[in-house]
């Protein structure tokens, strides 16, 4: 078995056994399970808030104030003392105390540090500067960034238009315009598109279930549901797809054009994740993909497919005649 697919069947299996399967908390009570109210509202706050007890934080901003006293005081404006948790620290939730009496925020949640430290914060003020210890919510954090994201569009775009104009000058090997005689990279540029309208339909049809993921991420499709594992599939695919089309890449150009070619199908990957999550979150991007689809699979099947293969190479040719490899003539 080639290497590559040695690969790709590796990817899969980890697709399948990754993640842990979370069953959904159910709300009522079970038959033999008697349960008493401060528990029910436990599992009703972290069913809509996300966190519950022993849910561990990292400090995301500069600092963070915890207020030593109880809520009760510093919602009486008792005098009360603070300490200071500095970035990247860790925090685990001690407790929530709902407070219906402050104006500010209800919610108040009690952190205990790595120092044996406790103090309390509104639970507002809290999510602003913390984020969850999860590398994947790590993630997520950064690139929901918004001023990361204005430069992370504007240095795409740049880098994309100088990139092709080089390309183009060079003559050189693109995906949809002068492309090689594989399918992988155009299937690659057509599953980042639609990855990028499921990622923004989630975000406008199921916000919920994304900020659930948020604080509960899991890599394995099938622990999730609806179009959050639509969208964890299609990320699965783009690592599989992209691994083929790497691989094929270098069976068909030299080491230095296939570098370029590769350079290339990144760039219009790029751009076609910012335009379709920007797209979609004015319903253009549906249409668009649908048009994006078709003109991505038509060029394959009209310009770059071939439908012949060399009888004396044995390599794949586009049309009869003179073979582009060896200069053998297939009739």
């Amino acid at each position: 078995m080639p290497t590559v697919k040695r690969i790709l069947l590796l990817l899969l299996l980890v697709a399948v056994a990754s993640g842990c399967y979370r069953r959904q908390v159910s709300l009522t009570r079970p038959a033999a399970i008697e349960l008493t109210d401060h528990q029910l509202d436990s599992i009703v706050f972290a069913e809509t808030h996300h966190y519950s007890q022993n849910y561990n934080f990292v400090v995301s901003s500069d600092s963070l104030s915890l207020v030593n006293q109880m809520p009760e005081e510093a919602v009486s404006n008792l005098p009360t003392d603070s300490f200071t948790v500095k970035k990247n620290e860790r925090l685990a939730v001690a407790d929530i105390r709902i407070m219906p009496n402050d104006s500010v925020d209800s919610v108040w949640v009690q952190l205990a540090h790595a120092t044996g430290n406790f103090g309390w914060i509104h639970e507002s003020e809290m999510l602003d500067n913390v984020e969850p210890d999860d590398p994947i919510s790590q993630f997520i954090s950064f690139f929901s960034d918004e001023h990361r994201l204005i430069f992370l569009v504007a240095f795409v775009v740049i880098l994309f238009v100088y990139g092709m104009r080089k390309l183009m000058r060079r003559n050189a090997f693109i995906v949809h315009f002068r492309d090689i005689a594989t399918f992988y990279p155009t299937l690659l540029a057509v599953v980042v598109a639609i990855s990028a309208t499921l990622y923004s339909s989630i975000q406008m049809f199921a916000p919920d279930d994304w900020r659930e993921f948020y604080f509960h991420p899991s890599l394995n499709p099938f622990s999730l549901t609806g179009l959050l594992r639509l969208f964890i599939a299609s990320v699965w695919a783009i690592l599989i797809v992209g691994i083929a089309a790497v691989d094929d890449t270098f069976r068909h150009l030299p080491v230095a054009d296939g570098v370029l070619y590769l350079f290339g199908l990144g760039g219009i990957c790029a751009v076609n994740y910012i335009v379709f999550t920007i797209s979609t979150l004015y319903y253009v991007g549906y249409l668009l993909l649908l048009a994006y689809a078709g003109f991505a699979f038509w060029r394959y099947l009209t310009q770059t497919m071939s439908k012949y293969i060399c009888g004396n190479c044995g390599k794949q040719i586009k049309h009869k005649g003179r073979c582009p490899h060896c200069g053998a003539v297939n009739e």
